[in-house]
C-alpha cells in the first residue's frame, strides 16, 4: 500500500502551479496591448470600409439620378412628346443598369481590400495567398475567356448605349425586339414570337432600328403630262393634313417634304416624298401617307400610273 504523499512533493506541486500562473499572467500582461491594438485596427478597418462603401454607393446613385435628368436640348432629336418619353425611358434603363454594375464592382473592391487588410493585421503572409489567387485567376480566365469576353462586351454595350430594352435591332445572329440586356447575353423576341438568346461576345456588329429617328419614303408615279406644281401642292397639303391629326401629330417628327423628281420617262414621272418619323413608325407612316396622297390626287384629278404605264383609275393604257 502506497503511503501518504510527502510534504515536500506537495510543496513542489504548489510552487510549480504558482510559477505557471505567474508566467501566464505575465504573458497576458505583455500581450494584451497588442491584442487591444489589433482589435482596434480591425474595428477601424471595418468601419472605414463600410463608410467608404456607403459613400461610394451614394455617389453612384446620385450620378445615376443625374443621368436620368432630361437635357435642355437635343433630347427630342427633332420630335415631340413621343421622342421625349422614349429618350427618358432609354436613359432610365441605361443609367440603372450602369449604376447596378458600378455599385457591385465598388462593393467588391472595397470589401475585398478590407478583408485582405484584416488578414494582414493577424500577421498572415498574404504573398502565397495572392500568388495562388493570381494563378487561379489566370486559369479561370483562360478557361472562361468566352465568358469574360461576353461580360466585357455587355458592359460596353451598356456604357455606350448601343441599344436598350424595347429597341428593334439587327444583331447579326438574330433580328428582333430587345427584351433584356444582361452582362452575358441579350434576349431578343423575333418577328414570329420566338425568343433569341444572343451572347454579347458574338455580336460583331449591331444595327439599331429604333434609335434616333426613322425616314418614311414614298414614290408617287404620275403621268408625264401632269402639272408638277399642282402635284407638289396636293402632296404637301395631304402631308400637312396627316401631321395635324392623332396619332400622326406625335409620330411624325417633321413636315412631309417633296424631294423632287426621282425618275422621268416618256410615260410617267416619279416624285419622291419623305418624312421623318418616330423610330419604328416608318412603315405605317409610309402606308398612311400613300393612302392620303392617293385620295388627294384623285380629288384633284391627277392620275397615278404604275410601272407598266397603266392608269390606275381606268386600268387602260394611256394615250400619248
Amino acid at each position: 500500500m502506497p503511503g501518504p504523499p510527502r510534504l515536500g512533493a506537495v510543496d513542489d506541486t504548489v510552487k510549480d502551479a504558482g510559477r505557471r500562473a505567474d508566467e501566464a499572467a505575465g504573458w497576458v500582461q505583455s500581450n494584451w496591448e497588442n491584442w487591444l491594438g489589433a482589435g482596434l485596427r480591425i474595428v477601424l478597418i471595418v468601419v472605414i470600409a463600410l463608410v467608404l462603401r456607403a459613400v461610394v454607393r451614394r455617389t453612384i446613385t446620385r450620378l445615376v439620378a443625374r443621368m436620368n435628368r432630361p437635357g435642355e436640348e437635343g433630347d427630342g432629336a427633332g420630335g415631340g412628346l413621343g421622342s421625349l418619353l422614349i429618350n427618358a425611358e432609354r436613359r432610365r434603363q441605361r443609367s440603372e443598369a450602369i449604376g447596378s454594375v458600378l455599385r457591385s464592382v465598388a462593393s467588391f473592391l472595397i470589401l475585398g481590400t478590407a478583408a485582405l487588410t484584416v488578414l494582414s493585421v493577424f500577421s498572415i503572409n498574404l504573398g502565397p495567398l495572392l500568388a495562388s489567387a493570381g494563378v487561379a485567376g489566370v486559369a479561370i480566365g483562360f478557361g472562361a475567356r468566352n465568358l469574360v469576353t461576353d461580360v466585357l462586351t455587355g458592359m460596353f454595350i451598356l456604357l455606350e448605349d448601343q441599344y436598350g430594352v424595347g429597341d428593334r435591332v439587327d444583331a447579326g445572329e438574330a433580328v428582333g425586339t430587345v427584351l433584356e440586356i444582361g452582362l452575358r447575353v441579350t434576349k431578343l423576341r423575333g418577328d414570329d414570337g420566338e425568343i433569341w438568346y444572343v451572347r454579347n461576345g458574338e455580336i460583331k456588329r449591331v444595327g439599331n432600328l429604333s434609335q434616333g429617328w426613322a425616314t418614311a419614303a414614298v414614290d408617287v408615279q404620275v403621268r408625264s403630262d401632269e402639272d408638277l406644281d399642282a402635284v407638289r401642292r396636293v402632296i404637301t397639303d395631304a402631308g400637312r393634313a396627316m401631321a395635324g391629326v392623332a396619332p400622326w401629330d406625335e409620330k411624325l417628327w417633321g413636315p412631309v417634304e417633296v424631294l423632287g423628281l426621282d425618275a422621268v420617262t416618256m410615260e410617267s414621272m416619279t416624285v419622291r416624298v419623305s418624312v421623318r418619323t418616330m423610330p419604328g413608325e416608318a412603315p405605317p407612316a409610309a402606308r398612311e401617307l400613300r393612302w392620303r396622297v392617293k385620295r388627294s390626287l384623285d380629288a384633284a384629278g391627277i392620275r397615278i400610273v404604275d410601272d407598266a404605264g397603266l392608269s390606275l383609275e381606268k386600268g387602260v393604257p394611256r394615250q400619248g
